[in-house]
């Protein structure tokens, strides 16, 4: 006598799959937003120099993977845990230069490290890694959409784990070039702080590589739940 089919259980399950897909994608098209807005802008680090006097104008910076921005800012009588010149959200002067990465010469003159120009093609370089591993996932998840290809949803979550990874490692090459510049004798900055742009690339790193990971359980098949339901589904023979 033939054992019931379990049949109607795995479609359900299938029915199922492209709903996982489409929100895990969902989450992950946020983690790629957030990666687009720490590439693309200049708030992943503010410096800000020692201030000796008062009534007079200082000049802060921030910068991010392309260029470095710098404000000239009015100081007035600070409190006593305030020591830098800023914040940098005050009104003033604005000026802002891109990194020479690939070409010959010395750094910005604002960068008295030498490394410092090191460091940044470094971190721009991995973070361009990362967005390109970003843009072929979302590519490969589009085309599973279509014909049910099903079969790329798993090249897809590695590719946004790899981006993920990628801006994590920008993250941490750009927070030793601050530490590294804020510890030299030769720089006139002493005070930083890590901005907006930076909390956008650890927000992606996470999302990237959390729902990476996800993608890839939801692709795989399922296994059976039950030793024995194999056997039950197995084809019988004649």
């Amino acid at each position: 006598r033939r054992a019931p089919s379990r049949a109607p259980i795995r479609s359900e399950m299938d029915e199922n799959k492209p709903l996982k897909v489409r929100l895990t994608f969902s989450v992950i098209l946020v983690g790629v937003s957030l990666l687009f807005a720490a590439v693309v802008t200049d708030h992943w680090a503010v410096l800000s120099p020692k201030v000796e006097t008062y009534n007079a104008t200082c000049e802060a910076a921030h910068f991010g993977l392309w260029r470095l921005c710098t404000k000239r800012i009015f100081v007035q009588e600070q409190g006593p845990k305030e020591k830098g010149c800023g914040p940098i959200s005050l009104p003033g002067e604005h000026n802002c230069s891109y990194f020479k990465h690939f070409t010959p010469g010395q750094s910005s003159e604002i960068f008295e490290v030498t490394t410092q120009k090191e460091y940044s093609i470094s971190a721009a370089a991995i973070a361009i890694f990362s967005v390109g591993f970003a843009i072929i996932g979302t590519i490969c998840v589009l085309l599973s959409f279509r014909k049910k290809r099903d079969y790329l949803l798993k090249p897809a979550s590695m590719f946004y784990t790899f981006a993920g990874l990628c801006i994590i490692i920008s993250v941490e090459v750009m927070r030793q070039s601050v530490k590294r510049m804020i510890d030299s004798k030769d720089t006139v900055w002493i005070e930083y702080s890590y901005s907006w742009s930076f909390a956008c690339a650890c927000s992606s790193f996470v999302l990237l590589f959390i729902c990476g990971i996800a993608l890839l359980l939801i692709a795989l098949p399922r296994f059976p739940q039950n030793p024995w339901e194999t056997c039950m589904d197995a084809e019988p023979e004649h």
